[in-house]
């Protein structure tokens, strides 16, 4: 019980209705007598969220928040993230990690609604989410106790999570072949998968296991054409049609799932110090990624698409680190949203079994002038004019051969 956080009278839970979560609930109820408040939130992790709210009222829970924050998420937080063309060791595309500050937020907006002085969260003691969550709760409510139950329990491994749970009769989630699932986070953007086989890095993961898109052979053998508009950097409407965020991200995952586009088996370095192996499904971001790169292709000045990609493993490490409240993370936005104002017109996609290219693009912003790139006869470029620029620029070259500088 080190570290073990005194004197808690009414916590926020955040409650998936999971094994995890479900014996969290009931930990704290014996742990610190305290009332708990659980919270659900709907980030279209694609579950029926009612039975969360059976098991909530079970454990005799009085008061129980189911939110949709679909529309907030895709707005608020994953709309920001992809104007910045944002993944994290350049292939992540931060399904996890971007959802963690919305939950936080939440939780902290209902635990000063209902008058609570703690939240409490099911994150483990060797993983990124303990630290979001809480980074998050703190920027926001510098005062609030923060409950850890994996950090000061000895239930230290899922067979002590499962032996809690049938000797408190919670009912356990079971996979298929009667064994616990993989351990999975889910929301509109994306969907991972940890534990059981992959913690073994050599071993493939299985074909079954996948639940948003179909295996990339089995995909159709015609490619799907989608056209996407984007207005400010924001993808707004798909095929011609406009769609909110949230279900503009909805459509592509069905075109990017049908496809079998998004998969990745990834090792990733944990904020603790420790390397992972997950496995995650992001087939709308997927396409989103490439559309978002095709439109800025044409829209943006050389300068500023560079520093923008320079930045990137910047901004992705802060917000894979749980940093999205941050001064640094909130300027570097600013600087992102400068560079898209102008980033508008429509990209055309092909997507065809597990691939995404960029086929065609325009923008009445486009700064791509075919009187200036035409390999035929123009009067706007004088060529006699590269000689100089090519000499200036190697110059400092031709000083350091001069000065005995050998090549390595």
């Amino acid at each position: 019980m080190a570290g073990k956080t005194k004197d808690v009278k009414k916590v926020v839970l955040a409650f998936s209705g999971g094994l995890d979560t479900s014996v969290i609930l009931r930990w704290l109820q014996e742990t610190y007598a305290c009332e708990v408040v659980t919270f659900t939130a709907d980030l279209g992790q694609g579950e029926e969220l009612e039975p969360a709210r059976r098991k909530a009222e079970l454990f005799g829970v009085k008061e129980i928040f189911i939110d949709d924050l679909r529309e907030e998420f895709v707005r608020d937080f994953v709309m920001p993230m992809f104007r910045a063309n944002t993944l994290y060791e350049g292939t992540y595309l931060l399904g996890t990690s971007i959802a963690r500050p919305l939950i936080a937020k939440r939780q902290i907006e209902i635990a000063r609604q209902v008058g609570a002085d703690a939240v409490a969260h099911g994150a483990t003691g060797k993983g990124n989410d303990q630290v979001r969550f809480e980074l998050t709760y703190y920027a926001l409510q510098p005062d609030v106790k923060v409950v850890a139950p994996w950090r000061e329990w000895d239930l230290n491994s899922r067979t002590k999570l499962i032996e809690y749970a049938e000797q408190h009769q919670i009912p356990i989630p079971r996979g298929k072949e009667g064994e616990p699932p993989y351990s999975t986070d889910a929301n509109l953007l994306h969907i991972s998968y940890e534990g059981r086989a992959l913690e073994d890095p050599w071993i493939e993961a299985e074909e079954k296991m996948f639940t948003r898109s179909v295996d990339p052979m089995l995909a159709p053998n015609t490619p799907t054409y989608v056209e996407i508009e984007f207005e400010k950097g924001d993808p707004v409407a798909v095929d011609g049609k406009r769609l909110s965020p949230a279900a503009m991200l909805t459509k592509l995952n069905e075109l990017g799932g049908a496809n079998g586009i998004g998969r990745l088996d990834l090792v990733e370095n944990r904020f603790v110090g420790m390397k992972s192996r997950g496995v995650y499904e992001t087939p709308g971001g997927t396409i989103w990624l490439a559309a978002h790169r095709g439109i800025e292709s044409i829209t943006l000045d050389r300068g500023a698409m560079h520093l923008k990609d320079d930045l990137m493993p910047r901004y992705a490490e802060l917000i894979y680190n749980g940093f999205w409240y941050s001064p640094e993370r909130e300027a570097l936005q600013a600087l992102i949203d400068q560079t898209q104002e102008r980033v508008n017109g429509t990209v055309r996609l092909k997507l065809f079994k597990g691939s995404v290219q960029v086929v065609g693009r325009k923008s009445p912003n486009s700064l791509y002038r075919m009187d200036y790139v035409t390999f035929e006869e123009d009067a706007v470029y004088d060529q006699t004019d590269a000689a100089g620029f090519i000499k200036l620029q190697a110059l400092r070259l031709r000083l350091a051969a001069m000065a005995g500088r050998k090549p390595a």
